[in-house]
């Protein structure tokens, strides 16, 4: 049976996709730091977030397929390096990598100015190198496996220069910066490993009306921001990149997923 794991899903687009790949016929391993609900926090309120490892664990497991959930911090090296250990030596690595986990602290919406260089650091660190350590860590075996697709969950802001500042439309340079690294990441695989038989994504999902999303702008987050869809609308598109042959052409490159959704009707 194929294996995907998922990271970041405990809510949100990373929950949805867990489930959307799940229906597809996937037994899915699942990351976050919160494993049990009721425990997860907005960083910037400290208000109570919807959404668990233990809730998505149940949601796959109703889809008849199995679940593995197992805690992930993208900030400390050696729960990254646990949780994969403990995913690959209990079913294996995986067929399809979906790196969707970012990091949700302090610095990530702040102008240049009032962000601190630590705070820079781990930007950087939650939003770029966790995600190459985990790709580090399973690439090698698929290379040898000679299959494997990896999915990455990228940003426009990592793409394009805001229309605002941050706080008022925009996004933070911190931010903005480590996803554009982060963005570079699948081309550059694919040029390095297209030939080892690996399959590589971009998905940019836009605005998604995510449960962090309404808890940060408040109750009128939906009429104000207009515009976006929901996180399972993404599950669906991210399960459509990872099964259909006809997303083959979309191999090292970006894959805006929106458009595509209203393309197939599933918006």
């Amino acid at each position: 049976m194929p294996i995907a794991l998922v990271t970041g899903a405990s809510r949100g687009i990373g929950k949805a996709v867990a489930i959307a790949l799940a229906d597809a016929g996937f037994d899915i391993a699942i990351t976050a730091r919160t494993v049990h609900e009721g425990d997860g926090r907005d960083a910037g309120s400290d208000q109570v977030l919807p959404g668990s490892l233990d809730t998505t664990e149940a949601a796959i497991r109703a889809t008849g397929r199995n679940a593995f959930a197992v805690a992930m911090d993208l900030m400390d090296d050696a729960s990254i390096d646990t949780a994969i250990d403990r995913v690959v030596s209990t079913w294996g690595v995986p067929d399809v990598v979906v790196n969707n986990a970012i990091y949700q602290g302090p610095g990530r919406t702040a102008r240049f100015l009032d962000t601190s260089q630590d705070e820079l650091h781990r930007l950087l660190l939650g939003n770029v190198l966790a995600q190459w350590r985990i790709i580090r860590a399973l690439l090698p075996a698929m290379i040898e496996r000679g299959h494997g697709t990896i999915v990455d969950i990228t940003s426009a802001a990592g793409m394009i220069d805001p229309p605002k500042p941050t706080g008022e439309g925009g996004w933070s340079l911190g931010y903005g910066a480590s996803k554009g690294a982060f963005h570079r990441t699948c081309g550059v695989l694919h040029a390095e490993h297209a030939g080892d038989g690996l399959r590589i994504f971009n998905l940019e999902p836009g605005l998604v009306h995510t449960e962090r999303m309404r808890m940060a702008h408040g109750s009128e987050f939906e009429q104000v921001a207009g515009a976006g869809t929901t996180p399972e609308v993404i599950g669906r598109v991210a399960a459509w990149l990872v099964t259909d042959p006809a997303a083959e052409k979309w191999r090292g490159r970006t894959l805006h997923a929106q458009p595509l959704a209203k393309e197939h009707g599933w918006a």
